[in-house]
Parts: C-alpha cells; sequence; structure tokens
C-alpha cells in the first residue's frame, strides 16, 4: 500500500500527524507513506501530487488529507478512484481563507517561498468544482469542538454524495485531531479494505 499524506495549511510533511502515521507503518514492510511538501500554490499542489500518484501503481494509492489536505485529497478520490481517509477536512477553503485573515490580508505570505493571492483562491474553488461521483472510498473524522472548520459542513456534503462516505463525528475534540493516533488502526484498516 502507497499512502500519500497530504497535510494541512500552514503544515508540513512534518506536521505531528504526518509523523504519526509515518511511524505507525514503519512497522508494516508492505505499507509505504510518502509525505510531500504542499506549501505552493494549488495548481502546483495538483499538478506535484498527480505526478507522485501516477508515479507509483495506482491500484495501490491510498491517501490521507487532513484540512486543506482533506480538500484537495477529495479532488484526487474524483480523479483517480482512491480510497481516502479525512481529517476534519476544509470544504470552502477559499472562503475560509478570506475570513480567517481579511481579503485586505491577501496576498498573504505562508512560507518564504510562497504567497497565496486571490488567482490562487479561484484555482481552490475550481478545485471544488470536480465532482466526486462515488464516496463510498472515503471516510470523513471529524471532531465537533474543531475551532477553525464548522463540521456540519463536511457532513453534510459527504453524506449528500451516493453512495455517501462513511462519516464518524466526535463530541469534543479539536482541530488538530490530537487523538489521530488512537485512529491510526481503523485508518490503515478502511484504506487496506479500498484497495
Amino acid at each position: 500500500m502507497q499512502i500519500i499524506y497530504l497535510h494541512g495549511f500552514r503544515s508540513s510533511p512534518l506536521s505531528k500527524k504526518g509523523q504519526e502515521l509515518y511511524q505507525y507503518c514503519a512497522n508494516h514492510d508492505h505499507i509505504h507513506v510518502h509525505l510531500p511538501d504542499l506549501n505552493q500554490p494549488p495548481e502546483v499542489v495538483l499538478k506535484h501530487v498527480s505526478n507522485l500518484i501516477e508515479s507509483l501503481p495506482l491500484d495501490q494509492v491510498v491517501l490521507v488529507g487532513s484540512s486543506l489536505g482533506g480538500f484537495y485529497a477529495t479532488y484526487f478520490v474524483a480523479k483517480y478512484d482512491c480510497p481516502a481517509v479525512l481529517i476534519n477536512p476544509a470544504m470552502q477553503p477559499w472562503q475560509l481563507f478570506q475570513e480567517l485573515f481579511g481579503i485586505e490580508q491577501i496576498p498573504l505570505k505562508v512560507t518564504e517561498s510562497w504567497t497565496l493571492d486571490h488567482d490562487q483562491l479561484q484555482q481552490l474553488q475550481s478545485i471544488a468544482d470536480t465532482k466526486t461521483e462515488q464516496a463510498d472510498k472515503i471516510l470523513v473524522l471529524l471532531q465537533q469542538d474543531d475551532e477553525v472548520l464548522d463540521y456540519r459542513q463536511a457532513q453534510r456534503y459527504y453524506s449528500a454524495l451516493h453512495p455517501s462516505a462513511l462519516i464518524l463525528t466526535d463530541v469534543g475534540g479539536n482541530h488538530a485531531m490530537d487523538d489521530f493516533k488512537d485512529k491510526l488502526p481503523l485508518v490503515l484498516e478502511f484504506l487496506s479494505a479500498g484497495i
């Protein structure tokens, strides 16, 4: 199994969840974890991750995406029909960024090499237009006390697809999903069943 972990906004391949997944899977010879850096404009992320997916045996590719990475993972499920686990996925990141930072703060310097601008917000909105026909290969992990995103948006979206995604919503929690490590056996079982 080839797991591609897609981190969230202002995160990195060294994120806590990415490293927990990597370390957990290190004990399984048949599982390889890829941790691409997504701190780039959306169209660059799509090209970079598409190239990675296409370089691997497609029938072994699975995705785990957190927040903005969950948004991207939804796009790749539609494009490549691969299983995915989404962790507190961002549903409308172009709108979220404007709300969090204010329209007047965009362009926003995210990293030394990436500045988020208005054209990229439009790119994110265009990515959302890619429809996921079937969500039965998607497991959505949500937490009600997510301080960044309204978990109900993801519940509505992924339950409206036919067949719908499997959605697990925890009472409490937070956007970082601090108990992700405890969910890893479930995550791997779901992903393994999907390939």
